[in-house]
């Protein structure tokens, strides 16, 4: 007999492999139960379709303004309920199209649009297709909240997965579009029908339908009255997408016309939407609560509320746009305005628009110089620098010479600024920035000196207030206090006054430079009679106008400029926004009493000046950004009040003769902000001239 062959032996790796895919299909199997465990036990707990149908389309909502004013109510019904054969069909199929191609098919989670959502994060490094269906959009906005985690994202799924082997997919669509939020407060279509056509729902066109379905990827962006433009864009993706998935023929899709659709106009509404609007997402991570009614108590004032719509409406230049916002104590909003007309636009230029600030950067610039070592009477030289290839110029065109750090910010010289970035560092400049609470990304070329970072100006009102709270940091908020109906406390708000950002003597110091700009400097068109501190900005081509500012507790923040940053003719910081500052604060502070800042109000060296127009000159077209001094018509502009005409010219020391403006001691200044007549004070001592030193890694700047 043939000998018996050996049986083969297997290799270790094989071995391996079998005994991983063996453990691999056990995980799989246990995973699958696991799963289908969790669907079975969440499908026994939820409610019933009946209970579903019946409940609030949100939870009631009551917000009272902080003299307890009720400013709005935030019902739990929202139009009518509409059965799934008296919804248009337009609308059902727009939906889907849409938000959920595959409704009809998946089981609650659609694994296509998984790995799709996943592959677009993977391409564009940031999540921004969720691959939610119409089933999981449901179950979140019913049972869940809006956070993104992972945790929350599987809880959903679960939900889904459940509701779909419960209810039919006519009922999963009833509910979804008798519940979805589609913006401005309206919850299902026929609310939103009725606010945006004056119509049921039930009697939705093609075009209507594809404008309301179209809202649901973000009602704030593609609101008819908010946005018109990119509604329309998108209503448009939403026909061709109906046609695409084969629910209507091109001859409809092609007779659809978003453009031709006619909107209900709205009475005007109160500014306070956009504070409500920044306020109440915030319950989300504030309470637990989501059922029952409750209380929210704000920090909005309404006298002040008003004085800055009123200011914002008076001063923004004609095309362009305004916004406002005014901080306590501690952080506290008490106004908001995020534009002229919340009816034409909800965006919210005071929390959610990114723009360049101007000069009105320069506090972190100085702040980071102060904190250095330096202080408001060192001297300084402006002259020609040139950083890195970049020649800074001043609005003028024209350079001052020996200026103190008080004076060179007062009328907001750019070489100054730029050399003083230089010394203590751009990137320490960009810390100081981000210390003070600048959310958006701070570049560290040297033209960041005069701010051409974009940022916000809720961030920017937050720095001010931080200087004003003499270097602790203030956060700002608006809610105060959330109670049930039953007055049981689910949420209070406390101040947190322990993070220390500066020194208290930068703090005073960063003040003394922002009274002087006011008093005497760029900021003039802001004085209320009282101490103020404050700053303009404007950026080039004067597309942004900033007066950022403080005086008896209330820092306040104004910005103005065009959505689509077009240049706005005669826009300067130092004119409407230092107005509307004016005008906001005389209202706000009249009922608190006069408080004076750690440091009096120091003149600037202006017997330095070569001639007057180094400071009221003609601004440089060729500046990045810079705090210009003309009016809409070009003409040199003064900004002290009581100014009289040109003083006598006098010999300067270099032998050329100079415009010396009038003098400039304690009863100019008190006849500037009308104050009582005061002892006259002894002038200190000129101090010690220092001239900047450039950093060792860097070039030094060219000499004149």
């Amino acid at each position: 007999m043939p000998a018996a062959r050996p049986r083969s032996k297997k290799g270790p790796w094989r071995r391996a492999f079998v005994i991983s895919l063996r453990i691999a299909i056990g995980l799989a199997v246990l995973g699958l139960i696991a799963l289908v465990t969790a669907v079975y036990v969440a499908r026994s707990s939820l409610p019933s379709y009946e209970q579903l149908k019946s409940s609030p389309n949100g939870q009631m909502i009551r917000v009272f303004a902080d003299d307890g004013t009720l400013l709005v109510s935030l019902g739990p019904s929202y139009g009518e309920w509409l059965s799934y054969n008296q919804i248009p069909e337009v609308m059902r199929d727009a939906m889907v199209s849409v938000e959920d191609r595959r409704f009809e098919s998946h089981l609650g989670v659609d694994p296509i649009g998984v790995v799709r959502s996943f592959k677009v994060r993977w391409d564009q490094g940031r999540w921004t297709q969720g691959g939610s269906t119409i089933t999981q959009q449901l179950a979140r906005n019913i049972f869940l909240s809006n956070t993104r985690t992972f945790g929350r994202k599987g809880r959903e799924m679960i939900l889904a997965m459940a509701m779909e082997r419960k209810f039919s997919k006519q009922q999963i669509l009833e509910l979804y579009l008798n519940k979805v939020y589609f913006g401005g407060g309206a919850y299902g279509i026929d609310a939103a029908a009725r606010k945006f056509y004056g119509h049921s729902a039930s009697e939705l066109s093609l075009a209507e339908a594809a404008v309301i379905a179209g809202l649901v990827k973000a009602p704030s962006n593609y609101s008819p009255t908010a946005d018109a433009e990119a509604a329309i864009g998108r209503a448009g993706v939403v026909i061709k997408t109906m046609r695409e998935a084969g629910v209507i023929t091109a001859a409809e899709a092609a007779s659809a016309d978003p453009q031709a659709v006619k909107l209900v106009t709205d009475p005007r509404q109160n500014s306070v939407r956009y504070f409500t609007d920044w306020a109440l997402p915030q319950l989300d991570v504030l309470i637990d609560e989501t059922d029952e009614p409750i209380n929210v108590y704000t920090t909005l004032d309404l006298t002040m509320q008003r004085a800055a719509d009123r200011a914002v409406r008076a001063n923004a230049p004609s095309g362009s746009q305004g916004a406002l916002i005014a901080l306590d104590r501690g952080g506290a909003v008490r106004a908001m305005v995020g534009g002229k007309d919340y009816v034409a636009s909800i965006y919210n230029r005071s929390t959610q628009a990114v723009r360049q600030p101007g000069s009105a950067f320069k506090l972190f610039v100085y702040l980071a110089a102060l904190e250095a070592g330096m202080t408001p009477d060192d001297s300084v030289v402006d002259e020609p620098v040139t950083i890195s290839g970049w020649s800074p110029r001043n609005s003028s065109g024209r350079f001052s010479g020996q200026v103190n750090i008080r004076t060179a910010f007062a009328y907001s010289l750019n070489t100054v600024a730029a050399k003083l970035g230089l010394e203590v560092g751009f990137g320490t400049v960009a810390d100081m920035a981000r210390r003070f609470g600048i959310t958006t990304p701070v570049n560290t070329h040297p033209s960041m000196v005069l701010g051409t970072s974009d940022v916000r100006l809720i961030d920017m009102t937050r720095a001010f207030a931080s200087v004003a709270a003499k270097g602790v940091a203030v956060t700002p908020f608006g809610i105060k206090k959330v109670t049930t109906i039953g007055d049981r406390t689910l949420y209070e708000h406390e101040v947190d006054t322990s993070r220390v950002l500066v020194a208290p003597y930068v703090a005073a110091q960063m003040t003394d430079l922002l009274q002087t700009a006011v008093a005497t400097g760029t900021g003039a068109a802001a004085q209320i009679g009282r101490p103020v501190a404050g700053k303009t900005g404007t950026t080039s081509s004067n597309k942004d106008g900033w007066f950022l500012g403080f005086s008896s507790g209330i820092t306040t923040g104004v910005w103005m400029g065009r959505d689509d940053a077009r240049a706005v003719g005669g826009l300067q910081g130092g004119r409407a926004p230092a107005r509307a500052f004016h005008d906001f604060m005389e209202v706000a502070v009249a009922k608190r009493p006069v408080e004076t800042f750690d440091t009096g109000v120091t003149l600037p060296e202006w017997q330095l000046e070569p001639d007057e127009e180094a400071y009221f000159g003609e601004p440089d077209p060729g500046n990045s950004t810079d705090d210009g001094f003309i009016d809409e018509d070009g003409n040199p502009t003064r900004f002290e009040p009581g100014f009289d005409g040109p003083p006598p010219a006098v010999p300067a020391p270099d032998g050329e003769d100079v415009t010396t403006p009038e003098r400039m001691d304690d009863a100019w200044m008190d006849r500037v902000l009308n104050r009582g007549d005061r002892s006259p004070q002894r002038p200190e001592p000129a101090p010690e001239e220092r001239r900047i030193a450039p950093r060792r890694d860097q070039e030094p700047a060219p000499t004149p």
